[in-house]
């Protein structure tokens, strides 16, 4: 082979190896439902998907969004609605890794070509001991008011007799 050709071949590893690490670290689809037919390009759809939260072991986050499909869609050029849904909860003990700030992002995503991004951030209500998610949308020129909320109560899992943590004890000031 020669030296072009295997610097090629070599690049297109490494860009495959490198997307297919890029996939490991984004959501889990678990499945989309066509809500629109398209007769020649992609339907547009409802896709909702398991992030689990990157500080917190055993909460998991599932969410859903529209996906527009047409040919924007099939091009990856279309702007996204801001209508997310959001479902936490707990699936295992709970154990919190490091200290975090309210508001801090759990998740993000690209919703348009430019200027929109979705957004998953974690909060938590001390006086409560209860982990709280919120999705959104932001758009950079106006704005983008649409969002929903879902909680985790930090309990006990199973028959374990040790204390659920503090999410209180956690949260920098």
């Amino acid at each position: 082979m020669s030296p072009s050709k295997t610097t090629g071949l070599a690049l297109g590893l490494c860009l495959a190896l490198a997307g297919a690490a890029q996939a490991d670290d984004g959501p889990d689809l678990i499945f989309r439902k066509s809500t629109n037919f398209k007769l020649l390009t992609p339907n547009d759809k409802l896709a909702t998907y398991g992030i689990d939260d990157p500080l917190v072991d055993n909460v998991v986050c599932y969410y859903t969004v529209p996906e527009k499909g047409g040919v924007s869609g099939m091009l990856g050029t279309a702007e996204q609605t801001s209508d997310v849904s959001i479902a936490c909860r707990q699936f295992g003990p709970i154990r919190i890794k490091d200290k975090f700030a309210q508001g801090d992002v759990v998740f993000s995503e690209r919703r348009s070509l430019l200027f929109k991004r979705m957004q998953i951030v974690r909060g938590c209500d001390a006086k409560r001991n209860v982990l709280v998610y919120m999705v959104y949308s932001d758009k950079l020129i106006e704005g983008s008011p649409k969002n929903s909320t879902s909680t985790v109560p930090i309990e006990p899992w199973g028959g374990s007799t040790e204390p659920a943590p503090k999410c209180a004890d956690f949260v920098q000031n």
